[in-house]
């Protein structure tokens, strides 16, 4: 079992950065492969980015290409997005997802656990 906590999420001026981090209480997450979906209100859930286990490959979508960047931290208990350039768009409730030893995947289907999420909002 893995419990995920998503943290960093909160209200950003539009251009502004969050970073939001996805830990599992100390536990390595370097065979896991990561994914950040996010979901606003009345919308489908959006897989964002991912990394895979050993952050061999990454995958951003569109629309935060360019202003996103997933990484992990050098003890591989942490996986970030760092989120910049932050649209009114990018408003949305984000969780990390994990599953050992996964493909690259932006299918909420092909992750195991989920944490809890944590808000962004993006306004003026």
């Amino acid at each position: 079992q893995v419990q995920l906590v998503e943290s960093g999420g909160g209200l950003v001026q539009p251009g502004g950065s969050l970073r939001l981090s996805c830990s599992a209480s100390g536990r390595s997450l370097d065979n896991y492969s990561i994914v950040w979906f996010r979901q606003a209100p009345g919308k489908q859930r959006e897989g964002v980015s991912c990394i895979s286990h050993g952050s061999l490959t990454t995958y951003m979508a569109d629309s935060v290409r360019d202003r996103f960047t997933i990484s992990r931290d050098n003890t591989k208990t942490e996986v970030y997005l760092q989120m910049s350039s932050l649209k009114p768009e990018d408003t949305a409730v984000y969780y990390c997802a994990c599953q050992a030893w996964g493909r690259l995947s932006t299918l909420a289907r092909d992750y195991d656990y989920w944490g809890q999420g944590t808000q962004v909002t993006v306004s003026p």
